[in-house]
């Protein structure tokens, strides 16, 4: 076992928002464990998690492998402690017109962005009802909230994200586990982002330098919503900057 610093599961700890999540938790004095389809790009992450004084892991996870899922869980339980908080971040985010989806496309972003978290969710509940306590949050994005033209099959899985963790906090509640969905409205401030903003013609040098959604401001959010108490929970919470049009 670990030392005696509380254990936190980032599942798709990407380069923005995942990363900033799990250095938040570090920073708050967790041990974090991070999945991603690539692990071996979680080094430089866990080193500067650890350089600031933190605790961190790395694993290779395809998060929509139920397998993996369930043997990620057991091994974090076994060898670094019992899971207090877990928080599903993975994406799927793809653009295709209707007629152009093809059944593989429309699958593979189901997997993704809704089985991927019912696996996750699932588990952690498995882990955390027995104990009576703990937080399992999803990261959600306008789709979630509303269809998009090219959309369907994203906003399809993020819709059923949405309705899993809706009954999730239904049924999980009363067992002292907190359950809360993140709609994410926003683009994210990433060199991704900015490179599409400036090909539709937005000047992204004279945009203000909060115009776009800043990772670690949505991990803070994370880390508020963990610290609730269980009079007041948040189920669901929309983010976005103080221009964006909703």
């Amino acid at each position: 076992m670990s030392d005696t610093r509380p254990i936190c599961l980032v599942v798709g700890a990407g380069d923005y928002i995942g990363a900033e999540i799990s250095k938040r938790f570090a920073s708050g004095g967790y041990t974090v464990c991070m999945g991603r389809r690539n692990g071996d790009k979680l080094a430089p992450l866990v080193a500067e998690i650890e350089a600031a004084g933190g605790s961190a892991r790395g694993y290779t996870l395809d998060a929509r492998d139920e397998d993996q899922i369930q043997t990620l869980f057991a091994t974090i339980e076994a060898d670094v402690g019992p899971l207090q908080v877990v928080i599903f971040n993975v994406g799927g985010n793809v653009n295709f017109p209707i007629r152009d989806t093809t059944t593989r496309v429309f699958t593979k972003v189901w997997q993704m962005a809704c089985l991927a978290g019912f696996l996750t969710g699932r588990e952690a509940a498995r882990y955390m009802a027995p104990r009576q306590r703990g937080s399992i949050f999803f990261t959600g994005a306008t789709a979630s909230m509303r269809g998009g033209s090219g959309y369907g099959a994203f906003a399809s899985a993020k819709f059923g994200l949405k309705a899993l963790a809706q009954s999730m906090a239904r049924e999980l509640g009363p067992e002292n586990i907190h359950v809360a969905h993140l709609v994410i409205d926003s683009g994210v401030d990433t060199a991704w982002v900015r490179e599409r903003m400036a090909a539709s013609g937005i000047n992204v040098e004279e945009m203000p330098e909060d115009r776009l959604m800043n990772p670690a401001s949505v991990a803070e959010t994370y880390w508020m919503l963990h610290q609730q108490t269980r009079d007041a929970w948040t189920h669901e919470l929309d983010l976005r900057p103080f221009a964006e049009k909703f």
